[in-house]
């Protein structure tokens, strides 16, 4: 059975680009699917295919949850971590974006990564572009640090982005962009530094600094109004925290003071800094406290 559900084969496309983010291991804070959410949502993307997880999902790890249908207050259905792809093909954008949201898979990646490229060939993509997020020792009073890389030198030159240093263990985003280059076609892939002491809370600034280089690259215009202003409220937030709570000031200002350019990511034993296991409850909760009823 093929895995790869095409339900509206678009017509007419214009070098279309297909962004994709994946939950887990790729996507500290929810930082890069809280990206290319906004993004198809922002561009009005539509549904029109998907992945079916059957082959890929270890349900009693990414289990599926139920919901009552639209309308109906009595008859409930099963929502499938699937890997679903919107397109929008709007004239005002300067070609057709592709968005690919999922949970990553637990089995068969190189089956996975075949499906993705069995549509990118179908509909003629000329770059596949992956968003992620990583824990990093930064303090979450700088500005976003972007790393990542690119097949292509020039690209790699318009994203504007240090390239990674990273060697380990890597997630699907890494198997991917291997074997979009395997094939020959063009992948870049982006990554935001998130604040490892923050990481349980959803990280807005990050997927703003992914959003604003994916729009730079692009030359499109996208409002990003509603992720600016959540960002200054998380600023705020945690300002109020940090006000209150003189030991986790002193970690932010160690933070501060050891933040370099090539600062690598967090490892667990690696770093001279106090844990910050202890700091996490704390600012985690005051965070929750802050929203709405």
């Amino acid at each position: 059975m093929d895995p790869l559900k095409i339900h509206t084969m678009p017509e007419h496309l214009r070098r279309p680009v297909l962004i994709m983010a994946f939950t887990g291991w790729n996507d500290a804070a929810e930082s890069a699917t809280t990206a290319a959410r906004y993004l198809a949502a922002a561009i009005n993307a539509e549904k029109f295919a998907e992945i079916d997880p059957e082959e890929f999902y270890h349900f009693g790890l990414t289990r599926p949850y139920v919901r009552f249908k639209t309308g109906s207050e009595t008859e409930r259905e099963v929502v499938w971590p699937a890997t679903e792809f919107s397109i929008s093909q709007s004239s005002d954008l300067p070609r057709d974006f592709i968005i690919g949201v999922a949970p990553e898979p637990h089995l068969r990646w190189r089956a996975y990564t075949d499906a993705i490229l069995e549509l990118s060939r179908m509909t003629q993509t000329t770059l596949v572009l992956t968003l992620g997020a990583l824990l990093a020792e930064v303090p979450h009073t700088r500005p976003v640090r972007l790393v990542g890389g690119a097949s292509d030198p020039e690209l790699a030159a318009r994203l504007g982005i240090r390239p990674t240093k990273y060697e380990g263990p890597t997630g699907i985003v890494g198997v991917l962009n291997t074997a979009c280059r395997d094939r020959g076609m063009t992948t870049a892939s982006v990554w935001a530094n998130v604040p490892h002491y923050i990481s349980g809370i959803e990280n807005p600034k990050a997927s703003l600094a992914l959003l604003r280089r994916v729009s730079m690259l692009f030359g499109m215009e996208v409002d990003l109004r509603d992720l600016d202003e959540a960002g200054r409220q998380f600023d705020q937030n945690l300002a109020q925290v940090i006000s209150q709570n003189k030991k986790i000031a002193g970690y932010v200002t160690k933070l501060e003071a050891k933040d370099v350019e090539d600062a690598p990511p967090a490892a667990a034993g690696t770093s001279d800094l106090p844990p910050a296991s202890e700091l996490v409850a704390e600012i985690e909760q005051f965070l929750r406290e802050q929203r709405p009823e």
